[in-house]
Protein backbone atom coordinates (compact mmCIF):
# COMPACT_ATOMS: atom_id res chain seq x y z
CA UNK A 1 0.00 0.00 0.00
CA UNK A 2 0.94 3.23 -1.07
CA UNK A 3 1.57 6.30 1.91
CA UNK A 4 -0.66 8.02 0.94
CA UNK A 5 -3.68 5.20 0.57
CA UNK A 6 -2.76 4.66 4.28
CA UNK A 7 -3.13 7.87 5.39
CA UNK A 8 -6.06 7.76 3.42
CA UNK A 9 -7.57 5.04 5.62
CA UNK A 10 -6.41 6.40 8.86
CA UNK A 11 -7.03 9.71 8.43
CA UNK A 12 -10.95 9.43 9.13
CA UNK A 13 -10.12 7.23 12.11
CA UNK A 14 -7.74 10.05 13.14
CA UNK A 15 -10.21 12.57 13.35
CA UNK A 16 -13.15 11.00 14.78
CA UNK A 17 -11.07 10.18 17.95
CA UNK A 18 -9.45 13.50 18.23
CA UNK A 19 -13.08 15.04 17.41
CA UNK A 20 -14.66 12.44 20.05
CA UNK A 21 -12.62 13.16 23.17
CA UNK A 22 -13.48 16.25 25.15
CA UNK A 23 -10.60 18.73 25.38
CA UNK A 24 -8.71 19.91 28.61
CA UNK A 25 -10.68 23.24 27.81
CA UNK A 26 -14.69 21.58 27.73
CA UNK A 27 -13.82 19.62 30.84
CA UNK A 28 -12.78 22.32 32.98
CA UNK A 29 -15.57 24.88 32.17
CA UNK A 30 -18.52 25.54 34.74
CA UNK A 31 -18.62 26.91 38.21
CA UNK A 32 -16.16 27.00 40.80
CA UNK A 33 -15.49 28.55 43.76
CA UNK A 34 -12.05 29.99 45.35
CA UNK A 35 -11.09 27.19 48.20
CA UNK A 36 -7.92 26.41 50.09
CA UNK A 37 -6.71 29.39 50.67
CA UNK A 38 -4.75 29.72 54.31
CA UNK A 39 -5.33 32.59 56.41
CA UNK A 40 -5.70 35.91 55.53
CA UNK A 41 -4.11 35.44 52.12
CA UNK A 42 -6.29 35.49 48.62
CA UNK A 43 -6.38 33.48 45.50
CA UNK A 44 -4.39 35.85 43.02
CA UNK A 45 -6.30 36.63 39.99
CA UNK A 46 -3.54 37.37 37.19
CA UNK A 47 -4.08 39.38 33.58
CA UNK A 48 -2.48 36.23 32.15
CA UNK A 49 -1.85 32.29 32.69
CA UNK A 50 1.36 32.85 35.00
CA UNK A 51 3.18 34.14 37.93
CA UNK A 52 4.67 36.98 35.61
CA UNK A 53 1.36 38.60 35.24
CA UNK A 54 -0.11 41.55 36.80
CA UNK A 55 -2.45 40.57 39.35
CA UNK A 56 -5.99 42.14 38.92
CA UNK A 57 -7.50 40.91 42.11
CA UNK A 58 -6.97 38.98 45.27
CA UNK A 59 -9.96 36.35 46.02
CA UNK A 60 -11.15 35.03 49.39
CA UNK A 61 -11.99 31.47 49.57
CA UNK A 62 -15.91 31.03 48.77
CA UNK A 63 -15.47 33.40 45.84
CA UNK A 64 -17.70 31.81 42.90
CA UNK A 65 -15.95 31.84 39.43
CA UNK A 66 -17.11 31.29 35.90
CA UNK A 67 -14.87 28.70 33.99
CA UNK A 68 -14.36 28.90 30.76
CA UNK A 69 -11.01 26.71 29.91
CA UNK A 70 -7.54 25.64 31.65
CA UNK A 71 -4.49 25.01 30.48
CA UNK A 72 -0.83 23.63 31.96
CA UNK A 73 1.97 26.36 32.37
CA UNK A 74 4.67 24.12 33.89
CA UNK A 75 3.47 22.54 36.84
CA UNK A 76 0.60 24.88 37.09
CA UNK A 77 -3.10 24.45 35.43
CA UNK A 78 -4.41 27.59 34.91
CA UNK A 79 -8.28 28.67 34.52
CA UNK A 80 -9.41 31.71 32.34
CA UNK A 81 -12.37 32.38 34.39
CA UNK A 82 -14.98 35.43 35.32
CA UNK A 83 -16.15 36.26 38.89
CA UNK A 84 -19.65 35.41 39.22
CA UNK A 85 -21.35 38.58 40.74
CA UNK A 86 -18.32 40.85 38.80
CA UNK A 87 -18.67 39.73 34.66
CA UNK A 88 -16.31 42.07 33.67
CA UNK A 89 -13.55 41.27 36.03
CA UNK A 90 -11.78 37.89 34.31
CA UNK A 91 -8.57 36.70 34.43
CA UNK A 92 -6.51 34.01 35.30
CA UNK A 93 -6.31 32.11 38.71
CA UNK A 94 -4.27 28.52 39.74
CA UNK A 95 -6.48 25.52 39.64
CA UNK A 96 -4.89 24.29 42.78
CA UNK A 97 -7.05 26.52 44.47
CA UNK A 98 -10.79 25.84 42.81
CA UNK A 99 -13.11 23.44 44.00
CA UNK A 100 -16.03 22.43 41.37
CA UNK A 101 -19.15 24.56 43.17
Amino acid sequence: MRPTGLLALTAPLLAAILFATPTLADSWRGTYEVHGVKGEDMLKMREGPGTGYKVIVGLPNGTALEVQSCQRIGNTRWCKATLQRARGLRGYVSESYLREK
